[in-house]
């Protein structure tokens, strides 16, 4: 009378579901919440056409493809906050100290060289990534990174430069603003 996929209704209940397995008189459904539940076949009657299969097998029940979908549209509206918003979202440090282990024995000019090769590097990196924002973190110290810089920026067209956020930065940062062209 009965064979799995039909969809049934519970006599004497509120009850829907599908029929998963029958075992002689005894009918086991999911009910459209989810429960498994067992019954005998003459406290069951069809409720309409069989349900197709429409879940793929390692999926066991509606409920829980349900609460996927439900955790994945939590997942995609995480908040930013307004401070957040405007940070750019590549900072990077050029401090000698934040970019090699040991600095004893460089000499000025060779320390200069190793914050310009990363500038560079990174510049490079964000233009390929597409990303528009980046802060370069250079410190106050005498100008003459910062003017470095300057003289690399001038290089490309498609950026501007200015001094970055001066309550997060100080005077010591610049931030570069990539134009896209897409």
């Amino acid at each position: 009378m009965f064979k799995p996929g039909d969809k049934v209704a519970v006599l004497d209940e509120d009850l829907e579901g599908k029929v998963l397995s029958i075992n002689g008189s005894e009918v086991a459904i999911e009910t459209s919440e989810g429960f498994l539940m067992s019954f005998n076949a003459d406290e069951l009657v069809k409720a309409g056409p069989s349900l197709p299969d429409i879940l793929p097998p390692e999926v066991d029940s509606i409920s829980e493809v349900i609460r996927e979908k439900e955790n994945s549209k939590k997942r995609k509206s995480s908040r930013v906050k307004p401070k957040e918003r405007t940070q750019p979202p590549m900072e990077v440090d050029l401090h000698i100290g934040k970019l090699v282990p040991k600095t004893g024995g460089l000499s000025n000019y060779e320390i200069l060289n190793i914050q310009m090769d990363t500038a560079k590097r990174q510049l490079e990196f964000a233009m390929s990534k597409r990303i528009q924002k980046v802060v370069f973190i250079h410190g106050v110290g005498e100008g003459v990174l910062k003017a470095e810089l300057e003289t690399l920026f001038n290089r490309y067209e498609n950026l501007k430069f200015y001094d970055a956020n001066y309550q997060k930065y100080g005077l010591g940062a610049t931030e570069v603003y990539i134009f896209q062209n897409y």
